[in-house]
């Protein structure tokens, strides 16, 4: 039988279809915050930054491509049922009602509105309260209501928000703001490290495994069945994605560490955005970006509350999806109301602890051929990998657990930059082998398991 092949152009469109998933107006507000901090580390940073950022979703959406999965859901049952159903529960209420959703709101703010309310209504508490109240009252009525409007307005807002990037980046290299000045903090003496820690603010690793089945499904829709090809189509569409994800956060790590000698040290990446519009543009340039990221974040913030809230009618069956929306929305209006910075610094701790798990798993399953999927592997690797995340997790939010995390920072290498879990992941692996050799009651994992 011949095999399905795509052409180039049904491979371009699903890559573009998976950077308009991973492309969220929230994303854009790191990159000009590292810059600043960089300074003229910024291209050392930005390539850390690039790792957890692109790199990383890439290998997550070949991960579920390459091993047939059905979802990240079977990826992690090579650990254990509970483990699967810990992770993605986790990974949902991150990428949703803790800190996703809310971050929708709050970016919307500080770019789109913020500029033009500052000082009028007495109280950037009140404004902020006032627009949030709005905007996920729309949020839920949308995603109650769903229809071929936001997928139309996305279509639409998406590019519109790109070119408006195109004018602003392309501004800031062709009269650039300032010099890059001397880093700050960390940036100092561990850039990269410190650039690798600021991607997972993306979340888009986490995203990955969720939005991986999507691409396949899109792939397998066009007449594709053969694993090989549906790897490779996968492959091609993920590097498309990869590159213009790389190429507007390189832009936008540039923009930001010109920008220190005009603008100054702002608190976040949504200011400088802002202020840069202004500068280059004027209040039109305010206007044009901030209606953009505003309805951009929106069609985002619907997605997250529907895709949220039908996830958890699993887990809730007497709760309808209609009153999961209602919940959703409402516990991600009051969130929004911490404030841009506040929901930045509190999302730190719960990623650090998060991320390291998802890493280690697509990496173990793409070595899987090498150790025969053997289940020790994966559950001793995960299980020192989740120790010492959750120190190091503990620790960002300025946790300690006295003995064990001062022996870690002592004695652990990578831990003082947040990699402490690189070590002990490969250990967990090694040790896992040799008493899957020992034991012969180990196994391997088979398709018909994970299912």
């Amino acid at each position: 039988m011949e095999v399905k092949k795509l052409s180039f152009q049904d491979t371009l469109a699903i890559g573009l279809m998976l950077f308009s998933l991973f492309f969220g107006a929230g994303n854009l507000i790191f990159p000009p915050a590292l810059g600043q901090a960089a300074g003229d580390n910024v291209w050392v940073a930005i390539l850390g930054f690039l790792t957890t950022g692109v790199g990383l979703p890439l290998l997550g959406v070949l991960a579920i491509g390459l091993s047939g999965s059905n979802d990240a859901g079977d990826l992690a049952k090579r650990v254990h049922p509970l483990f699967a159903t810990a992770l993605m529960v986790s990974t949902y209420l991150t990428i949703g009602p803790l800190f996703a959703i809310p971050r929708t709101g709050a970016v919307s703010y500080e770019v789109g509105v913020k500029p033009f309310v500052a000082g009028t209504m007495g109280s950037d508490g009140l404004s902020l309260l006032i627009y949030s109240v709005i905007f996920f009252a729309v949020t839920c009525w949308l995603a109650l209501n769903p229809s071929k409007i936001v997928d139309r307005v996305g279509k639409i807002l998406t590019p519109a928000l790109l070119i408006m990037l195109v004018f602003l980046v392309g501004q800031a290299f062709i009269n650039p703001m300032g010099d890059l000045l001397a880093p700050l903090g960390e940036y100092q003496s561990h850039a990269f490290a410190k650039g690798f820690q600021e991607g997972y603010l993306t979340m888009d690793t986490l995203a990955s495994i969720v939005f991986a089945i999507i691409v396949v499904n899109a792939i397998k829709s066009k007449g594709v069945r053969n694993a090989k090809e549906i790897a490779k189509v996968c492959t091609g569409s993920g590097l498309i994605a990869a590159f213009f994800l790389g190429a507007i956060y390189v832009s936008l790590a540039y923009l930001g560490a010109a920008s220190v000698g005009t603008i100054g040290q702002a608190e976040n990446g949504g200011i400088i955005l802002s202020k840069a519009a202004n500068i280059y543009y004027g209040s039109a340039g305010n206007l044009i970006l901030g209606l953009a990221i505003i309805f951009a974040c929106l069609t985002t913030s619907i997605g997250l509350v529907s895709a949220c809230a039908t996830f958890f009618t699993r887990f809730f069956p007497r709760l309808t999806y209609q009153n999961l929306v209602y919940i959703l929305s409402i516990f991600s209006l009051v969130i929004s109301n911490v404030g841009l910075t506040q929901l930045i610094a509190f999302s730190v701790p719960v990623l650090i602890g998060i991320y390291p798990l998802v890493i280690v798993l697509i990496f173990l399953v793409f070595l899987d051929p090498l150790f025969g999927g053997r289940t020790e592997v994966y559950r001793y690797s995960m299980l020192l990998t989740a120790v010492v995340s959750l120190v190091d997790g503990l620790k960002a939010a300025n946790i300690s657990l006295g003995f064990v995390t001062k022996s870690f920072s002592s004695y652990l290498p990578l831990f003082d930059i947040s990699l402490g879990w690189l070590i002990p992941a490969v250990a967990g692996a090694v040790l896992g082998y040799i008493i899957s050799l020992l034991f012969s009651g180990s196994s391997e994992v088979s398709p018909e398991q994970l299912r």
